[in-house]
């Protein structure tokens, strides 16, 4: 055979080199890849031990820091104990959780945990050992210098502090080794009411786990360790983080929980049942049951709902109650609603539906939103007109401007909502400026209703944005998935100026999508108010107060002189009707902790005026006095519990550490995990573009090879 010409030999050479550098970039920029989606996917997982030197701690039973740098020691949480009384509209509930140290060392804790966000906490102590320490109110600075010189001195010690209205977060320090901790926390609240079909029915909700927050804005490096964990916007956003155990990870059940629930109605119960845990209910008398879990406990991955209802007839229509003090009185009004026939015809709507596409909403929420999006479809009537804006890192409108109800139209709807996917960030300040235009109509009633689980963390930035932008309409927030941020929903449609609706499975979402639009389409009150007896000098919340809706109450907590007597009258405009109704202090039932509710509900009014613009240097001094006052946890004030006898030498180091906590159940770890910390780009998205980058840039060097050669 004729050998090759030696050019033709040293181009086949050079094909053959470049053939080779292709195979090895393709194979390089895989590992890369795939590298970029394993880091990903290793800063949304479990987290490692961690120090908690501030208040940025991670949610979860006790982690501690492995000796020398090795893998972290969980300290078992032996059990979590939530007791629950409730008294007609006002609950009382004690959370007691038990940790041990199980390592030879010296050891301090971190967790965060959630409460209901209207909760007002009042009482913290800890068991050490064979140590009781009751905790003590202080200014939040104060409490926290307290507690790092205990904990310095070798001293046990705790703190628990406030991040959100719902988020709190525990720091235990110098537990001894292989010694039990346990923590007693102690709040109150009231319940949402309603009646429907006549029938009253009270809904209870004890929050188990904080779910992931998307976190917009640009991130931001601390000043002294370099660390991000905070952006421009939301500049605490590492306080209410916690990592995500990916569900094949969390091996045995992640801080069991049980409960014991001591329910005094006040009035006859027809049923009480519990959708989302099997429940044992026992009879003690007509108006009283106690409720226990079934299995006796259940992991901390999903809310804990309870719901009764009243015998038919006993739902009242007007109820105050009133507790008195040595300063003053302290009233809590619930305002039912008068009968239909005694309002005027409802006017025709304009309805506008938001729903959340986001990664956060994939699984089981995105059907839920689907589903109670497609039966709300269905109500509207022919007089009425609408538009559907669908939003995750973008906001996108169906229609440019509302349509008429029309059945084409609704036709279009109803196949766009079915085949709406998850996917993205959860960008709502577009999609909320898209609905609300600010505008006022006599005409027409205005309603937005934002289905959504409300997993953002720059919460401040959209109530300000819902509260320039309301005008005449009124915003309802439906709250999708097994832990939605009802600090948010709830926070929201106050703003908003109307209610929040909680759908926590598919099955539920036809009762309640049902009950929410009967109360929408229903007449409603406007411009309702409270003309408080002569001499009373009430200071009420919430202020300026809601409408009034078929079925839904309005609640109002005052602070009145001591020993006001009188009656008060409460006013309100149907259509063309002048509307009022009185009710007499005097005859009011004896209430207990309304003074505390209310200074809670007032201390939250005087956050809205800071959010709103006022001067936090007049806002701080009054909310320190009201939660110095009852004794409550507040942005400005923290509980800390310091032994008085030190406990650990000096010589004896001391390690700290926090842990992560379980995906709420139903939360695909696929539409969370690509989220964390900013929500928006899944793993596979960054291998994707790592992949196509390297690819282009091999590409461009074969070009550049082949037109080498070519010269």
């Amino acid at each position: 055979m004729t050998p090759a010409p030696l050019g033709l030999r040293d181009r086949i050479r050079e094909i053959a080199d470049l053939l080779a550098r292709l195979l090895l970039m393709f194979v390089t920029g895989l590992g890369i890849s795939l590298a970029l989606g394993g880091i990903v996917l290793l800063l949304a997982g479990p987290a490692a031990a961690a120090t908690a030197d501030d208040d940025t701690v991670q949610q979860g039973t006790l982690l501690f820091a492995g000796a020398d740098g090795g893998d972290p020691l969980a300290a078992p949480l032996l059990h979590t104990d939530v007791s629950i009384r409730v008294s007609g509209p006002i609950v009382r509930t004690t959370v007691v959780q038990r940790f041990r140290n199980p390592a030879g060392d010296w050891r301090e804790g971190s967790y965060v945990f959630p409460l209901p966000e209207t909760a007002a906490v009042q009482r913290m102590r800890i068991r050490v050992a064979d140590r009781l320490i009751e905790g003590e109110i202080q200014e939040r600075a104060q409490a926290q210098a307290t507690y790092e010189k205990a904990k310095a001195e070798g001293k046990h010690t705790a703190l628990v502090s406030q991040q959100r209205p719902n988020i709190f977060t525990t720091r235990v320090a110098n537990i001894g080794p292989r010694d039990e901790v346990l923590v007693e926390i102690e709040y109150q609240h009231r319940l949402p009411y309603y009646v429907v079909d006549g029938v009253g029915r009270y809904s209870l909700r004890f929050p188990m786990v904080v779910a992931p927050r998307y976190i917009p804005g640009r991130p931001v490096a601390d000043e002294e360790s370099g660390a991000i964990g905070a952006t421009d916007v939301v500049p605490d956003a590492a306080a209410i983080l916690p990592p995500m155990l990916l569900p094949d990870e969390r091996g045995p059940i992640i801080n069991p929980v049980s409960l014991n629930v001591y329910l005094d109605a006040g009035a006859p119960i027809a049923t009480v049942d519990s959708p989302f845990h099997r429940i044992r209910v026992d009879t003690l008398k007509p108006a009283v049951r106690r409720i226990r879990l079934s299995e006796g406990r259940t992991p901390a991955n999903r809310d804990f709902v309870l719901n009764w209802t009243l015998a038919s007839g006993a739902a009242p229509h007007a109820t105050l109650f009133v507790e008195p003090a040595a300063a003053r009185d302290h009233a809590l009004l619930m305002l039912m609603p008068p009968a239909a026939s005694r309002v005027a015809r409802r006017l025709p709507r304009e309805v506008v539906f938001i729903i959340d596409t986001s990664g956060s909403m994939e699984g089981t929420s995105i059907v839920q939103a689907r589903e109670a999006l497609a039966l709300a479809l269905e109500r509207l009537d022919a007089e009425d007109r609408f538009n559907v804006i669908e939003f995750n890192s973008e906001p996108f409108a169906l229609f440019d401007a509302a349509q008429p109800a029309s059945r084409a139209n609704l036709s279009r709807a109803t196949h766009w909502v079915r085949h709406l996917r998850a996917r993205g960030g959860t960008e709502m300040a577009g999609a909320l400026a898209l609905a609300l235009d600010g505008g006022r109509s006599a005409e027409r009633v205005r309603q937005v209703i934002f289905l959504t689980d409300g997993a953002v963390g720059n919460e401040a930035q959209l109530f300000g944005l819902i509260q320039q932008r309301l005008g005449d309409t009124r915003l309802f927030t439906v709250g999708i998935g097994s832990a939605p941020n009802s600090h948010f929903m709830r926070k929201a449609a106050q703003a908003g100026r109307g209610s929040f609706t909680y759908i926590g499975q598919v099955g539920e979402v036809a009762a309640r999508m049902g009950e929410l639009f009967a109360r929408l389409e229903s007449p409603v009150l406007k411009n309702l108010s409270i003309v408080w007896p002569a001499g009373a000098a009430a200071d009420a919340t919430p202020d300026p107060l809601p409408d009034l809706y078929l079925g839904e109450p309005v609640v109002v907590a005052a602070a009145l002189a001591h020993g006001a007597r009188g009656e008060l009258q409460i006013r309100g405009d149907a259509g063309d009707i002048r509307w009022t109704s009185s009710l007499s202090l005097a005859e009011a039932h004896p209430g207990e902790g309304i003074g505390a509710l209310w200074a809670r509900d007032k201390i939250e009014r005087l956050m809205d005026a800071l959010s709103e613009g006022a001067a936090e240097d007049a806002i701080r001094p009054q909310v320190l006095a009201l939660a110095l006052e009852h004794r409550l946890l507040s942005r400005y004030t923290s509980f800390v519990a310091v032994d008085k006898t030190p406990a650990r030498s000096a010589d004896a180091r001391l390690k700290s550490g926090a842990v992560p906590s379980a995906l709420p159940a139903g939360w695909s770890p696929a539409g969370v995990f690509g989220e964390l910390p900013q929500g928006a780009t899944d793993a596979r998205w960054h291998a994707l573009i790592g992949l196509i980058a390297l690819a282009a840039f091999g590409l461009a060097r074969t070009r550049l090879r082949f037109t080498s050669l070519e010269a």
